[in-house]
């Protein structure tokens, strides 16, 4: 079983500003990768979830790559 990136980097808090952690957890197309692939706990999947759509909104991540 994979382990949670974000307690392996000792990460506390998810934040939408970090793009680059952010863009890890999305797939080519801009998706949102399941935490079943990934191995993110449910409870970080979420927060994961809000700081990317987040930081979609604000225009630092792409609702859809092409």
């Amino acid at each position: 079983m994979k382990q949670d990136y974000f307690s392996a980097n000792n990460i506390k808090y998810i934040d939408y500003k970090d793009v680059s952690i952010l863009k890890k957890f999305l797939n080519p197309n801009g998706k949102i990768v399941s935490h079943k692939r990934t191995g993110v706990t449910s409870k970080n999947q979420r927060k994961l979830a809000l700081a990317i759509k987040h930081a979609r909104f604000l225009g630092l991540l792409p609702f859809v790559a092409r």
